[in-house]
């Protein structure tokens, strides 16, 4: 069982550091956010620079100015602290899939079994911060057993980040109790009481604490200590076939993504293999060192968890993965699987005919995620006489067909959407045709055979009944057209083309 750890990552002066992102200009001038309450301006956030020279969050900005009278000044965004902290938890994402947001101004990042990868949990986390602070950001961080002893030590410890397996009590000790996150009203009591570490009360009995601090005290102390679990609020909810490949050098090469893809199917397929599914939908991101993620997709007809197949689809879009200065991460997600009957086996290692056979089911997922699924329609046959609805589209390959398709007469195999309207002559007015204009092309009848009276089904509409003819014109073109209603002196009725025959 992996054992549990935690970061929690500290954004000292998160909107100060990105206003200076946004106004370099701002860099080496005290500055600060400030927003109206009742009717005075109070400071929300002080840069570095400010807070050297006393200015503080929640300091009337008359004051402020007391103290600095030169101090620049910017209103608040209200919201942005959040937006901020989402974008940088999803920059984090490369790092491990599971991150929380930890308002106002921090990130907690779930990092169990993730650390080895970037050569254990020094150069895990000094990668994580050096990055984040190369970006602007004074971030710090710190590592624990638990969340609560992670965030204690990133925003209250001073000797070391990184707080080894089973000490967080000796950890916690030389604390102040606000490193447990306690409300400002038992903080208050605390410091009333003499308690300015929590050395001086965690050897205290529970029911005392609790008597005197409330249950919420000992559950935070708790939550610190590991003994409570404390739940994160996922950033993004990680799929249950989820697959990560951290490089330890940026990919530039098609043949590094090739190999990199085919490690993840590779460990994706052997789950998918000890549960009895198939893939059906996969995502692939690759995340660039310039922040920026790339993302393909496949699709399968078949629940499939046949490696060389999945990764011949992914080959087809490796062309729309542009690795620019590098890959640093790669992760695949099975977003659809489904159960593989022992009869979908088949498909994948015979050769068996029509629709079962396993190279159509390849064929057609080569086509639809080269072209589109959209461009592959399979039609089955429906009990109407009307030709519109006559067939219906499948769903899938599995759909078995209710009826069965009609060979008394013959049906084109390409039927327009629309009848499309056609000039005729005929020698006797309802007699067949001897020519037809479609598309300004004049088509001369050599051949012809009707008519074949089909009828609306009263009991769905209303409407004029169809004659149909089959007809072939002088290159040997066969084509399925229809006078509509009876002809009759008085009102010529109007002639369509309806399908085509191969």
């Amino acid at each position: 069982m992996i054992k549990r750890r935690f970061v929690t990552i500290w954004f000292r002066h998160l909107m100060t550091d990105w206003m200076t992102l946004k106004h370099p200009e701002f860099q080496e001038l005290p500055f600060v956010l400030t927003t109206s309450v009742r009717g005075r301006v109070v400071i929300t956030a002080a840069n570095s620079l400010a807070e050297m020279q006393g200015i503080t969050t929640g300091m009337a900005m008359a004051d402020a100015r007391a103290i600095i009278p030169s101090l620049e000044m910017m209103d608040d965004i209200p919201g942005q602290p959040a937006k901020l902290l989402k974008a940088l938890g999803e920059w984090c994402i490369r790092y491990t899939p599971l991150i929380a947001i930890d308002m106002p101004d921090g990130l907690i990042l779930d990092i169990s079994g993730c650390a080895h990868l970037w050569g254990g949990e020094r150069a895990y986390l000094g990668a994580i911060i050096k990055t984040l602070r190369s970006k602007g950001y004074d971030a710090r961080g710190a590592m624990a057993d638990t969340i609560g002893t992670a965030w204690a030590v990133a925003h209250f410890g001073k000797v070391k980040p990184i707080i080894e397996e089973g000490v967080q009590n000796e950890a916690l000790l030389s604390l102040p109790p606000a490193a447990l996150r306690l409300e400002p009203l038992t903080l208050e009591r605390l410091q009333k009481l003499g308690f300015y570490t929590i050395q001086g009360f965690i050897g205290m009995g529970r029911s005392v604490l609790r008597r005197r601090f409330g249950q919420d005290f000992l559950t935070r102390l708790d939550q610190a200590l590991g003994n409570e679990d404390e739940p994160m609020q996922l950033l993004q909810p990680v799929e249950p076939y989820h697959e990560r490949l951290p490089c330890l050098e940026p990919i530039r090469t098609a043949t590094g993504i090739e190999i990199a893809i085919r490690k993840l199917l590779e460990a994706v397929c052997r789950r998918l293999e000890g549960e009895g599914k198939g893939l059906r939908v996969a995502i692939l991101k690759c995340y660039r060192v310039d922040d920026k993620v790339i993302q393909v997709s496949i699709g399968t007809s078949h629940a499939s968890r046949y490696i060389d197949h999945l990764f011949k689809l992914f080959e087809l879009k490796i062309p729309l993965i542009e690795p620019a200065l590098g890959i640093e991460l790669f992760t695949l997600d099975a977003l659809k699987v489904e159960d593989v009957e022992p009869e979908q086996e088949v498909l994948w290692s015979t050769t068996a005919g029509g629709l079962e056979d396993g190279r159509l089911a390849e064929l057609l997922d080569k086509i639809s995620n080269k072209v589109g699924s959209a461009s592959i329609q399979r039609y089955l046959p429906q009990e109407c006489h009307w030709p519109e609805r006559s067939i219906k589209p499948a769903k899938t390959l599995q759909d078995k067909r209710m009826t069965v398709w009609r060979t008394d007469r013959p049906r084109p195999s390409l039927l327009l959407g629309k009848p499309e309207k056609i000039q005729v002559t005929a020698i006797i007015p309802d007699y067949p045709p001897i020519l037809f204009i479609y598309k300004n092309k004049v088509h001369s009848i050599k051949r012809s055979d009707g008519p074949e009276r089909i009828e609306r089904e009263w009991w769905l509409e209303k409407g004029e009944h169809r004659d149909y003819y089959y007809v072939e014109d002088q290159d040997g073109q066969r084509y399925w057209l229809f006078r509509a209603g009876h002809y009759s002196d008085d009102q010529p009725r109007e002639w369509f083309i309806h399908g085509f025959f191969a």
